[in-house]
């Protein structure tokens, strides 16, 4: 017999959650109590607030019912690592739900049993996918679940930076926020050391280490983290200046356009100035290429060589 009522519930909740609907018996058995106290306990998950629905009858089948609110779910082991890992998966790579993603798999790491973590850790490490283009660099997911936790927590954390010229530094941060931008994430933080906001992109980040020290929250300055980042991203030096004035309107060109929202500047209505510097040429061909409208350009020499180039390229092709 089940003597012990809490851990009885726990297993009645989770019976619940695996089957669409039990019979009283059925679940009497599960239980190895009586159909009596399994109608006790039923009222008793009602009086905590889950809907379990009952179907009249000599049997008395039961069922969790949709609720105005998610209810706890109950997950055994094989469960809790197929989550996250898809929630792994999702959070570095899949767009429009990487940071729902990132803030449920921050919860589910908190709670994952040890002798699961390595489970996680060895799937995530062993599966792979095809991909048809070069995304770029992308985060590890184990990092971006401990920087998620520390963002949540007001957490310091220390790490090696390894800065955009090669040199690698030790730092120690404040995490305030996960930001991705343009299929790269960037951890926005208070860097100790330097006392300012700083910007490090997760890929360049080696050896997170949590201090288990919590510090107040810190306010972001400007209109919140996004746009903040989005602001020193636009500010920051590339290696090729690429300016071009496109004959259309500044919303017409953002709704077109994925990460130029800083760096589109309206000059009337119907005329704007896109700044498409960037450190590779390729990448400023195919956001030209993007834009769809009529442009004039003012751009470094190494810029108009590569687009020359390939607009000849192009045309032997299609001669």
């Amino acid at each position: 017999m089940t003597s012990d009522m809490t851990a009885r519930m726990l297993r009645l909740l989770s019976l619940l959650q695996t089957r669409r609907e039990w019979s009283g018996a059925d679940l009497a058995e599960r239980l190895e109590v009586t159909v009596r106290t399994v109608r006790r306990d039923i009222d008793r998950l009602r009086a905590l607030g889950y809907p379990v629905d009952s179907a009249r009858g000599h049997a008395g089948g039961y069922r969790l019912a949709p609720g105005a609110d998610l209810p706890p779910l109950l997950l055994d082991d094989d469960e809790a690592v197929a989550i996250a890992v898809a929630l792994r998966t999702a959070a570095g790579g899949l767009t429009g739900i990487e940071e729902t993603a990132l803030r449920a798999l921050a919860k589910l790491e908190q709670v994952l049993p040890r002798r699961l973590r390595g489970q996680v850790t060895a799937l995530q490490t062993s599966l792979d996918g095809i991909v048809w283009e070069d995304r770029g660099p992308r985060a590890d997911p184990a990092l971006l679940a401990t920087l998620a936790v520390a963002c949540r927590d007001h957490e310091i954390v220390t790490f090696d930076y390894t800065t955009r010229h090669g040199a690698t530094t030790p730092r120690r941060a404040e995490p305030c926020h996960l930001v991705d931008s343009g299929g790269l994430w960037y951890l926005l933080a208070h860097d100790t050391g330097k006392d300012d906001w700083r910007l490090f992109r997760l890929d360049r980040i080696t050896g997170a280490t949590p201090t288990g020290r919590r510090v107040p929250a810190r306010a972001v300055p400007g209109d919140g983290p996004a746009a903040f980042v989005a602001g020193r991203l636009s500010a920051a030096p590339t290696r090729y200046r690429a300016i071009a004035t496109v004959h259309a309107s500044a919303d017409r060109v953002r709704a077109r356009t994925r990460g130029l929202a800083t760096r589109i500047r309206p000059l009337d209505d119907a005329t704007c100035r896109v700044d498409v510097s960037d450190d590779h040429l390729p990448r400023i061909a195919q956001t030209l290429a993007g834009l769809d409208d009529d442009y004039t350009l003012d751009a470094d020499p190494d810029v108009l060589a590569h687009l020359r180039t390939a607009a000849r390229r192009a045309l032997r092709a299609t001669a």
